[in-house]
């Protein structure tokens, strides 16, 4: 199944995308769209010319699981993307992303990638992480195979 993982943010909202036998999850663009009915059209738009046929929009919950303003957004985001494709049988699922920003902020550091290439590239590797852990997941629980 080809799913594309979200990262929804202010600014820019990072994309990933799996092989279609949810092996291998790559970075896939950045979205720079002001505005969340900009970012949510793009985003479904998106997934309709590359195939998808699962979303995942990352949740970022609070360290002690809570969630604050930013997870309600994301909430908001996913149901608006859900709306969208109302009429297609593209599920939207949310997953819990606390510290993907921060990881991905470490692996860019890894690979010594700075300044402007830097900033353009965050959100993809945060999206790419939230969609390897959502991989991992379905494959521990058995679901990838449905």
């Amino acid at each position: 199944m080809v799913i594309l993982g979200v990262d929804y943010g202010d600014v820019r909202t990072g994309l990933a995308l799996c092989d279609r036998g949810e092996m291998l999850a790559r970075p896939a663009g950045v979205i720079c769209e002001p505005g969340l009915d900009k970012t949510v059209k793009e985003i479904v738009a998106f997934a309709l010319d590359n195939g998808v046929e699962r979303i995942v929009v990352g949740l970022p919950k609070n360290m002690d699981g809570s969630r604050g303003e930013r997870a309600e957004l994301c909430e908001k985001v996913a149901r608006k993307i859900a709306g969208r494709l109302n009429a297609t049988p593209i599920r939207v699922d949310l997953f819990d992303e606390r510290q993907t920003t921060v990881s991905a902020i470490g692996i860019l550091n890894e690979q010594n990638i700075r300044g402007k290439k830097r900033k353009e590239t965050v959100d993809a590797v945060a999206a790419t992480l939230i969609l390897e852990a959502y991989l991992r997941r379905r494959k521990n629980e058995g679901e990838a195979e449905r």
